[in-house]
């Protein structure tokens, strides 16, 4: 049956819909990268005003040293953001997930900090999923920005990385020791615009429901699994099941690349999304 013009109209405002979550990912990466390089001029600024003032050698290698290591950083976030740019292709490829962990992590390490969020990596070797490695990276920061804002009185964050060698994939939880999510708001937090929170934080996130439904789309296109498990009071953890890497049997079929959203807040239930 061919399609009718309201198909295509929908069809149309969907595609509509994924380029402005698109445009707001972009915006919401390069406002927090731009954060990090503020942190790292004051830094470097400060550092050397102060080489500057005082004559005497200790003070002048005390600021050398600060400036160097404020360097080394720039460097790692630019490496950071160069790898999520250059990994824009929408093809499948073997990517190993402890590399991608890391480079999201430094995106959002001050933040961390700023918050009194300790971050607890617990990562056992794993071979490479089927995946697309910024569309993973897209899933990260997104679940990692849900677990911090769960926890605005500081807290601790686990990342944590498993093999299941038997059922040929690789799990990879997001857990955090926060507020939890009541067990009647669990059922909709993969729903799409739909939020508990009343609005963005003071760090720009949150409050416009696409982020965790993005997530999903992300997922059920890997032909993985995402599932969540929380308690009130307790925490919330979300573990991404991804498939691994198979050489003989891969397609090229491509999977359209779903925006980064904004995070929704982190209860007792279990829920389980996806293939």
């Amino acid at each position: 049956m061919p399609k009718t013009s309201h198909d295509d109209e929908l069809a149309a405002l969907k595609q509509e819909l994924l380029r402005s979550q698109k445009m707001a990912a972009l915006g919401e990466l390069v406002g927090t990268t731009t954060h990090e390089f503020n942190n790292v001029l004051m830094t470097v600024i400060n550092y050397a005003k102060l080489g500057m003032r005082n004559k005497d050698e200790a003070s002048r290698d005390k600021a050398f040293d600060r400036i160097l290591a404020a360097a080394i950083r720039a460097e790692k976030i630019t490496n950071a953001v160069l790898g999520m740019a250059r990994n824009r292709s929408e093809e499948f490829a073997p990517t190993e997930l402890e590399p991608l962990v890391d480079q999201s992590l430094l995106l959002l390490e001050r933040e961390m900090q700023k918050y009194r969020v300790q971050v607890r990596k617990e990562f056992s070797a794993a071979p490479p999923v089927r995946a697309i490695g910024n569309q993973v990276q897209q899933v990260l920061i997104n679940l990692m920005t849900n677990a911090r804002q769960a926890m605005p009185n500081g807290g601790e964050l686990v990342l944590r990385i498993t093999h299941d060698a038997k059922a040929g994939f690789v799990d990879l939880t997001v857990r955090d020791n926060g507020s939890g999510i009541p067990r009647e708001q669990l059922t909709k937090i993969f729903d799409k615009f739909y939020s508990t929170k009343s609005g963005p934080d003071a760090t720009g996130k949150g409050g416009t429901g696409v982020g965790l439904s993005t997530c999903r789309e992300i997922v059920d296109a890997h032909h993985g699994r995402l599932r969540v498990e929380s308690t009130v009071g307790k925490g919330t953890a979300f573990t991404v099941r991804l498939p691994l890497w198979q050489e003989k049997s891969e397609s090229t079929a491509a999977a359209p690349i779903a925006p980064l959203g904004v995070p929704n807040s982190l209860s007792s239930s279990t829920t389980s999304m996806g293939t």
